[in-house]
């Protein structure tokens, strides 16, 4: 089985690093990449959807990026304790009418013992903003590191 470190039982850090990673690969917007950080079986609730397995997952997010335009996404480290780590997360889009909204949100993830996800928990409101409330102005991809998270954002 391919490994994904860091490894659980996580350390604050470790979470920390964890989250981070799980962040950049979601603001490349890629599907087929991202899915490779989860089981294969992999089992998500994400707002009114339970996909079940990569596939499954890879669809919901092809979806997801169709529909939510120029994403950009901070995610900030909650709890953590042995193989599970919460998260908490804002993301900023538009659709394609020119609507922007900032969506917030919690997920609880669970990792087996090659680090890959086996289940995500996510909980997701959408917030109308006017195109000037925004505050994610970074170039689409990786959050810079000197970019603000989400307490100094005040989110």
């Amino acid at each position: 089985m391919d490994t994904r470190p860091p490894l659980p039982p996580f350390t604050r850090d470790t979470a920390i690093q964890k989250i981070r990673l799980a962040e950049d690969a979601w603001n490349t917007r890629d599907p087929g990449r991202i899915v490779l950080a989860y089981s294969p079986d992999t089992c998500w609730r994400n707002r009114a959807e339970f996909p079940v397995g990569r596939a499954a997952a890879q669809a919901l997010l092809e979806r997801k990026w169709a529909r939510e335009l120029d994403y950009r996404l901070i995610k900030e480290l909650w709890a953590f304790e042995g193989h599970r780590i919460a998260v908490r997360f804002a993301y900023e889009w538009h659709d394609d009418g020119g609507h922007w909204y900032r969506s917030y949100g919690n997920e609880n993830w669970l990792f087996n013992d090659a680090g890959l996800m086996t289940h995500r928990y996510a909980s997701i409101n959408d917030l109308p903003i006017k195109e000037s409330e925004r505050k994610f102005f970074w170039p689409l991809g990786r959050r810079p590191d000197d970019h603000p998270g989400l307490s100094e954002l005040e989110l």
